[in-house]
């Protein structure tokens, strides 16, 4: 079956977030299983000094008034054709922001479409959140293309409709208030990166006011889990490490804990409980979680923390300002590093993902095929993947609390810190951790089915009326009314203020915790 998957990030070349990893990781497991796979990207200005890029193109075309071109090349790991499409709106080294963001990525889409229509026709089409939305709305009515839409976050929407009729042009049976809307509209397929997080979205939680057209068209949504590549992702042969390991001798791991610690400027001891984080530092993340509990644990422990990834400015101050009170405990890199991700993956005993909300994740299954002990909220793909610990049972690979609460992700932290000290339960933790199958293999057969049974296959189009019962209207627009961005706004807790949070937290140590909550 010929597949063409078109999205704005690739893994290895331009990763941003888990869709550059499953956009380079998922196409060489369904071409294992004998599918036609290629993938089609924005032609970013650096890629051009990564990849082997033939001067003239293969193809010149004309889209939303301006003219384009797109090369061909191969993805440099796994071989598959790759194409770019040119045009110097994509030449900056940003990948996302600026003010021509909604252009930049609309024209991506309708580029794309052009060359699926006149040089290679998939008989699947396998979009990527946002940016390729307006995809399946012009596929919509072609017979011998079908669409499958993945979301990897909800939380982006993409230009809202006014803005759409001002830049390119739109199908007289359109609906949808914005772009996402649009695809999950018109896809004839869509998925979701975890069937925890397929069942979310459709509620007013997690549903980011599209959980009325979630459930609308939920006869065509699924839930498939992401994977890691197992190859790429392997503690026993990673040449970034300073000593490589498996579960059967982790001696390896001592010494790149060792190296981690020496790196990030912490005290070097074996001994200490090393907590790890690399994310993005934005709300999602629980990132304020943390900042509220980590004095704290830091207090009544032996802990040690390291946090890598950017994102929001107040969320970076606080984790700098933490770092000052706590020389040689807590340490913080604001940048993007892959080696220094893996040293942190390698080196650290547990890793934190205190998340508000998580489509999948990947890297609490990097954590975990390194031996680091995940610490997450059961919340999204962190469900699907994380199971608890219970030592009675010798089951589970890493802890788990329920409510987005900073006394809830306490007590997993000294729940996690007093199974470190049982050096025998713990080695166990980690061989079933480091054990566990999270390689795309699963995964791939899931998506040939869902393409099997896409193929040939065009949903109706929506019936207008419908569409408006569940739709929030263009009122709703936030880029109408000056809303704030998200990302933008103060951080606040659910519940309590940081005041409360940290008085009822000085009345806790962690064994008294212990005493109150179980040490299961």
């Amino acid at each position: 079956m010929r597949v063409l998957f078109a999205a704005a990030e690739c893994a290895p070349m331009v990763k941003v977030g888990g869709m550059g990893d499953v956009v380079g990781s998922l196409p060489p497991a369904l071409a294992g299983l004998g599918h036609d796979v290629r993938l089609i990207m924005p032609g970013y200005g650096r890629l051009w000094s990564k990849l082997e890029i033939p001067a003239e193109p293969i193809w010149r075309a004309h889209t939303m008034g301006t003219d384009f071109a797109v090369y061909e090349t191969r993805h440099p790991q796994n071989g598959l054709p790759l194409y770019l499409i040119g045009h110097p709106v994509f030449d900056p080294e940003r990948i996302y922001g600026g003010e021509d963001e909604d252009w930049r990525f609309t024209f991506f889409a309708s580029a794309t479409a052009e060359f699926a229509w006149h040089v290679w026709k998939p008989e699947v089409l396998h979009c990527h959140d946002w940016h390729t939305g307006m995809i399946p709305v012009w596929m919509h009515q072609d017979p011998e293309i079908s669409t499958v839409f993945t979301i990897h976050n909800l939380k982006y929407v993409g230009p809202w409709r006014w803005k759409l009729d001002r830049m390119a042009w739109i199908p007289w049976y359109m609906q949808g208030d914005n772009t996402m809307a649009a695809a999950l509209l018109y896809a004839d397929r869509i998925n979701a990166v975890s069937p925890t997080y397929a069942e979310e979205i459709r509620t007013a939680e997690y549903g980011e006011n599209l959980d009325g057209l979630l459930n609308f068209v939920s006869g065509k949504l699924r839930g498939i889990l992401n994977g890691i590549d197992q190859n790429d992702w392997n503690p026993v042969s990673d040449p970034s490490l300073p000593a490589n390991f498996s579960a059967d001798d982790l001696a390896g791991k001592a010494v790149c804990k060792r190296a981690l610690q020496e790196r990030m400027g912490l005290t070097v001891n074996p001994d200490t409980y090393l907590m790890g984080l690399v994310s993005r530092l934005v709300d999602q993340k629980g990132v304020d979680l943390l900042l509220q509990v980590a004095d704290r644990v830091l207090a009544y422990s032996d802990s040690q923390f390291v946090v890598l990834g950017t994102g929001d400015r107040n969320i970076e101050s606080g984790l700098w300002q933490m770092a000052a009170r706590h020389p040689g405990r807590f340490s913080v890199f604001l940048t993007y590093d892959d080696a220094l991700s893996r040293l942190i993956y390698a080196g650290s005993d547990a890793f934190l993902m205190p998340s508000r909300f998580e489509p999948c994740g990947i890297s609490q299954l990097l954590a975990m095929r390194y031996g680091s002990i995940p610490v997450v909220r059961r919340v999204g793909g962190l469900v699907d993947t994380v199971p608890p610990h219970d030592p009675a049972h010798h089951s589970g690979t890493g802890f788990c609390f329920d409510r987005y609460d900073p006394l809830d992700f306490y007590t997993s932290i000294v729940r996690s810190w007093e199974a470190f000290r049982h050096r025998d339960s713990w080695r166990e933790l980690q061989n079933r951790a480091m054990g566990a199958d999270h390689s795309w293999s699963r995964s791939a057969r899931d998506y040939d089915q869902m393409y099997r049974e896409v193929r040939g296959v065009k949903e109706p189009t929506p019936d207008a009326f419908a569409v408006e019962q569940f739709s929030r209207g263009q009122d709703a627009d936030p880029s109408r009314s000056g809303a704030l961005d998200p990302d933008q706004a103060p951080i606040q807790t659910k519940g309590q203020t940081k005041a409360e949070v940290e008085a009822t937290l000085s009345r806790l140590n962690p064994l008294s915790l212990l005493r109150r909550r179980g040490n299961g």
